[in-house]
């Protein structure tokens, strides 16, 4: 079989080679990912929701840039925001949490060796829908960044946004987001050379300063090889393919869920 996909590859890449040359600088991606899942050189990753699968929206790895226009002003903050975050480093340790903390007697999975381990640890902003208040006071200008994106407004569940800190020689394990109505933002802060992030089937190096939108419903997984710390601010935000009243109803849906099961909310499901 391998022998005869390269046979194949070497046929049809010559057939399309005048073709791709009229076509010059026109984004053809998705059809290059559909000549390498025909040859077996790529698979394709679904969304794989913990909680809220929300059907027919697109089941992309990495947005396009050009879809967010406001991460660019994230991205000139970003000197700004890590300034911040050194502060807390050195001022507000104590603020830093395990970021994954199972409760005894479930189930833990792939996260048994981070459960309740400062070797993944986050400062939270906002969390479950609930603003940090001595956290943001300490980060005014990442404060005013965040107030400045499409973070989702759902009573006790949304937004969340955190600093993200990977410890040396750490591996975050593949896993899937709680629900695809929402996406992940990572502004990296402090990378040094040996860090890594994986969304389906593309593997991207980190780059302190590059921001970049991905659908945490799709497997994904992160590695900090080096013998530094490594810290990336991280929110979340609307898909952008809902509308408004779609995001209207799910604002009061969401909470129902919770409401129904008292209190239990299910975006604690997972990370």
């Amino acid at each position: 079989m391998r022998a005869n996909n390269l046979a194949l590859e070497g046929f049809l890449t010559a057939r399309l080679q005048d073709a791709r040359k009229r076509m010059g600088d026109e984004p053809i991606a998705r059809f290059d990912d559909c000549f390498n899942v025909l040859l077996g050189k790529k698979r394709v990753f679904i969304q794989q929701p913990t909680f809220l699968t929300f059907p027919y929206l697109p089941a992309l790895q990495f947005y396009p840039r050009r879809e967010f226009p406001w991460l660019a002003a994230l991205e000139a903050a970003a000197d700004d925001i890590r300034s911040e975050l050194l502060g807390v480093l050195a001022e507000d340790t104590a603020g830093l949490e395990p970021y994954i903390a199972y409760p005894d007697g479930v189930p833990i999975d792939q996260w048994a060796e981070l459960n309740r381990s400062s070797r993944w640890s986050a400062y939270f902003l906002w969390r479950m829908g609930a603003p940090e208040a001595e956290h943001l006071a300490r980060c005014p200008r990442t404060a005013a960044a965040l107030e400045q994106v499409p973070q989702p407004q759902v009573t006790d569940h949304a937004p969340g946004a955190f600093f993200s800190l990977l410890q040396p020689k750490t591996r975050i394990p593949p896993h899937t987001g709680v629900t695809n109505t929402r996406l992940t933002v990572h502004l990296p802060l402090v990378v040094p050379p040996g860090c890594r992030f994986r969304v389906g089937s593309e593997t991207r190096e980190v780059r302190a300063g590059a921001a970049w939108v991905f659908d945490d419903t799709i497997e994904h997984e992160a590695w900090n090889d080096s013998d530094q710390v490594r810290a990336i601010l991280i929110f979340d935000i609307w898909n952008p393919y809902l509308t408004e009243s779609e995001r209207e109803l799910l604002q009061l849906m969401i909470p129902g869920v919770s409401d129904y099961y008292e209190g239990e909310s299910p975006f604690a499901a997972a990370p």
